[in-house]
């Protein structure tokens, strides 16, 4: 085989497995409403700053669930999240943040630091929790419901990295699932924090 082709089929096939990846980064799926195994509104977590964080509180509101760290690729997405917050959050708007250290062991500080390192950087206002697993048997019972059709009745769902993001509806149910290439801003995520 001449050696020019091989040189191409190798660019060929490295650019196939890129763009695969990048799909895979910024897929997302949208569910119809569906109502869940297990009601939203039972769930229960800590906020950064310890207190207790009763899910009661968000119904009749939409809300967006991401898993963020602070020394990831994908970290400056806390800027469109506070951009999120600023123009829609409120009455019937929230975000909450999970920081978690699954990936890449990219979210290895204490929870003074991770608030440290928010405010500093990006001026968070948004409601940011504890730090938890999200995937396997330590997952956090929030992302048990999130990830596991038997609980959400929409889906079976895997985190793979930093900033997945997930839409619950102000029924409590699940509505989308986006990847962590999918940015804040996007019109998915815009459209449904903007709609009345």
């Amino acid at each position: 085989m001449d050696f020019n082709w091989i040189v191409i089929t190798v660019l060929f096939v490295s650019l196939g497995l890129g763009l695969s990846a990048w799909n895979w980064h910024v897929s997302s799926k949208t569910y119809p409403p569906t109502p869940a195994m297990e009601n939203f509104y039972e769930l229960s977590a800590l906020t950064l700053e310890g207190e207790p964080f009763d899910f009661k509180q968000l119904e009749g509101k939409r809300v967006l669930i991401v898993n963020t760290a602070s020394k990831c690729g994908f970290t400056p997405q806390y800027a469109d999240l506070e951009k999120l917050q600023d123009q829609h959050g409120g009455d019937s708007f929230v975000i909450l943040g999970f920081p978690c250290n699954n990936f890449g062991r990219q979210e290895p500080g204490t929870a003074d630091e991770i608030a440290g390192f928010c405010s500093k950087n990006y001026g968070v206002s948004f409601q940011m929790m504890e730090k938890v697993a999200v995937n396997g048997k330590e997952a956090h019972p929030v992302y048990q419901w999130l990830c596991q059709k038997a609980k959400n009745g929409v889906e079976d769902h895997k985190v793979a990295w930093n900033f997945h993001k997930f839409l619950v509806d102000e029924s409590g149910q699940l509505v989308a699932s986006l990847r962590s290439g999918v940015n804040p801003l996007d019109a998915t995520v815009v459209d449904f924090a903007a709609r009345k």
